[in-house]
């Protein structure tokens, strides 16, 4: 079993932490203060094939492999995680929608826009009373000639604020529940199509997360992204990445409170020696980096399996379960090290417990994923 990366994805690896450092970790704490990333930005990180990591050349891609998608996300999550996830949803959910499902039109319309920033996607999933059972969804597309006939509302949708196109999954046969939905490509600015204003959350407050709802709006049914009432499958294919990503997140944010809290105890003194001198401190650290080990090593195993299209579902719900659950222990670990100076937004540790937070929410939470977990062990 080879555990060494590739001298491109090294190569890849090291692009990306110089990037990360340089341009998003000096903003990542004014990011989160004014709770928004500037456009300018995914203009920038398009010239550099960010914006289309895993799309192939001919749509304007960088063509990366998926473990070097991986490296890349670990590595801007370590900098900026509200950045990170906003990157991670137009990547893997928007643009691999479009192009593993999309018919070769979609693709020349929508994939090059992507690629180079002049599009962001969104995926709209999640509704107020349909969050883990998404197979209950209610927001509904009934065809009428041309066109669907779009209503209803989604909720917790990333990137929304500011999106030009939307991967929304509705309900075209809500007879059917989960056997009844659909996949459609929605632009910003239809009739009927309105965006939510911001929502105030705990973390990852540069990330434009809103609400959005459609009052008879209309679709073209070109629009249509593979089967009507056979592409629930997409979603659910869709989630392996996005949970690997996840993931990824989850390990950067670890890796950089470890770091933090590392640096600190070397500083810090007390009783006349720094506190890393004291086997507490040594302890505590010695299991925050064999925690983050744990979590890169699944991390890493899943998005392997995911390159080598071999199914990873249940792997990638142990990554995103696992590597979010150490996450959290991480920062609580680190903001503890810290001691009073943790609890302060001047520390970035007080920034990095409040990220870590939503990693066992969203993308599925802990609970679910155990559920796909066991499901596997039980069938």
């Amino acid at each position: 079993m080879d555990f060494e990366l590739t001298e491109d994805q090294k190569m890849i690896k090291e692009a990306a932490r110089e990037f990360a450092s340089e341009r998003l970790a000096p903003k990542a704490q004014e990011f989160d203060e004014k709770e928004e990333i500037p456009r300018d930005l995914y203009k920038e990180l398009a010239e550099l094939g960010y914006m289309g990591m895993l799309m192939p050349e001919e749509y304007g891609g960088s063509g990366l492999d998926f473990i070097s998608y991986i490296l890349v996300m670990e590595e801007f999550a370590r900098a900026c995680a509200a950045l990170q996830i906003s990157l991670s949803v137009h990547n893997s959910l928007v643009c691999d929608a479009i192009f593993k499902f999309g018919t070769e039109e979609q693709k020349k319309k929508y994939l090059p826009k992507l690629t180079r920033g002049e599009f962001i996607g969104a995926y709209s999933l999640t509704e107020p009373q349909a969050g883990t059972d998404a197979g209950s969804i209610k927001t509904n597309a009934v065809l009428k000639g041309s066109n669907y006939l779009v209503n209803g509302t989604k909720t917790f949708v990333t990137n929304a604020g500011i999106a030009d196109l939307f991967v929304l999954f509705v309900s075209t046969s809500p007879e059917a529940k989960s056997k009844g939905i659909s996949c459609i490509l929605i632009e910003k600015g239809l009739k009927g199509f309105k965006v939510g204003t911001k929502e105030k959350k705990m973390g990852i407050r540069g990330s434009d997360t809103r609400e959005i709802s459609f009052e008879d709006c209309l679709v073209p049914k070109e629009n249509l992204i593979g089967e009507e009432n056979k592409d629930f499958r997409i979603a659910l294919e869709l989630l392996d990445s996005g949970r690997i990503g996840v993931g990824a997140q989850a390990v950067g944010i670890a890796q950089s409170a470890m770091n933090e809290a590392l640096k600190y105890s070397k500083e810090r003194v007390q009783f006349g020696q720094p506190i890393c001198n004291f086997q507490a401190i040594q302890f505590k650290l010695a299991s925050m980096a064999t925690q983050i080990e744990a979590a890169r090593l699944l991390v890493h195993h899943a998005a392997w399996l995911k390159q080598n299209n071999i199914r990873c579902t249940k792997e990638a719900s142990m990554a995103k379960l696992f590597a979010s659950e150490a996450a959290n222990y991480v920062v609580n670990e680190a903001v503890q090290i810290h001691g009073g100076y943790g609890y302060m937004k001047e520390y970035a540790v007080e920034r990095y417990f409040r990220d870590a937070r939503v990693t066992e929410i969203y993308e599925g939470t802990s609970e679910a994923q155990r559920m796909v977990i066991s499901r596997d062990l039980l069938k």
